[in-house]
């Protein structure tokens, strides 16, 4: 996956659903066939990204808030987004 293919897939994201984004395991590795590096690369980019639009970040196993309802990241979610004005 290119930056640029990668920019365009958060923005897409982003435009379905501005306050709440998750990137899954079936995406990255079934859909777009990336390597256990290669989705090390596109999470860190990822993160950088959405921290940078005013989201906190989540990785699998961590928990967050959202609409005042605790959750957890799931084994099967590489990473949530969250739009900070909805924590």
């Amino acid at each position: 996956m290119t930056l640029e293919e990668l920019d365009r897939d958060i923005n897409n994201k982003i435009s379905e659903n501005e306050e709440f984004v998750r990137y899954t395991y079936f995406e990255l590795k079934v859909r777009h066939n990336l390597s256990e590096g290669e989705i090390d690369e596109v999470l860190r980019l990822a993160r950088n990204k959405f921290e940078n639009l005013g989201y906190k970040v989540y990785f699998t196993g961590a928990k967050y808030n959202y609409k005042g309802e605790e959750k957890v990241v799931e084994s099967n979610e590489y990473l949530v987004a969250i739009k900070d004005n909805q924590i």
